[in-house]
């Protein structure tokens, strides 16, 4: 199995020393990394870096201001240049009213013909709350269901904490999916390394592998760091393939 990480679960490995984060992810045995940001290193550094250490870009956390007029060019040019067609906004932030909603579904809207155009492709990370209704009455997450036709990128923790069953979600949404957030925690938001907390990490696993999507492992907490708990997830989903 090909395993992606969120290279946000490294980001103190990450900010200390980029290319030996890498080099220590590609031991531990992953194939694939999924950044959130370059901590300036340019995109022909960065891809440098991955192809030495036989890696290769999922996809890319990449907040929506990213692809507005101003930077969406230099914005598709970085990803082909690191390699990946996938480019996933990493959250909405909800909104505190309902006409910050609309301008971000008009934006979609816009923005995706637009990078179909350039060969990429969008997708929409979720937290809990798009799953819970706002102060003004919407739920977010089903308004980007049924108002545009982003893919997502389900987050299966925050899904869980949200009160869903993930298993029911990624196969709700399956025709959207092509890529998850394999992740761990305790209800109330306290996350986890895989297989320390209560999330059902094992059925969405077996579910993600029956759907043909590609597993991407997110553990937050750096406790004691980034690249332990990056070690810990690997370790436990290979204990799954048995």
């Amino acid at each position: 199995m090909d395993y992606s990480i969120q290279l946000y679960s490294c980001r103190d490995a990450m900010k200390e020393n980029m290319e030996a984060t890498l080099k220590k992810i590609a031991e531990i045995g992953y194939t694939l990394v999924e950044p959130a940001g370059f901590f300036d290193h340019t995109a022909e550094e960065f891809k440098a870096m991955i192809d030495n250490y036989g890696l290769k870009v999922s996809g890319t956390h990449t907040g929506w201001p990213a692809l507005d007029d101003e930077n969406f060019d230099a914005t598709v040019k970085f990803h082909k240049t690191i390699g990946t067609q996938n480019i996933i906004i990493p959250g909405f932030g909800f909104g505190e009213n309902r006409e910050q909603l609309e301008d971000f579904i008009a934006f979609v809207n816009k923005v995706q013909p637009k990078l179909e155009a350039e060969g990429m492709k969008l997708a929409y990370h979720n937290h809990s709350g798009e799953f819970i209704p706002t102060v003004y009455g919407a739920m977010v997450h089903k308004e980007i269901e049924e108002r545009t036709n982003v893919d997502f990128e389900i987050d299966t923790y925050w899904a869980f904490n949200a009160g869903l069953d993930p298993v029911e979600t990624l196969e709700r949404l399956k025709n959207r999916v092509h890529f998850i957030h394999i992740k761990d925690g305790f209800m109330g938001g306290k996350g986890k390394p895989l297989g320390l907390g209560e999330a059902p990490v094992a059925a969405v696993y077996e579910k993600a592998l029956e759907l043909g999507m590609q597993m991407v492992v997110e553990s937050e907490t750096q406790d004691p760091d980034g690249l332990t708990e990056a070690e810990i997830c690997f370790k436990y989903l290979k204990s799954l393939e048995k």
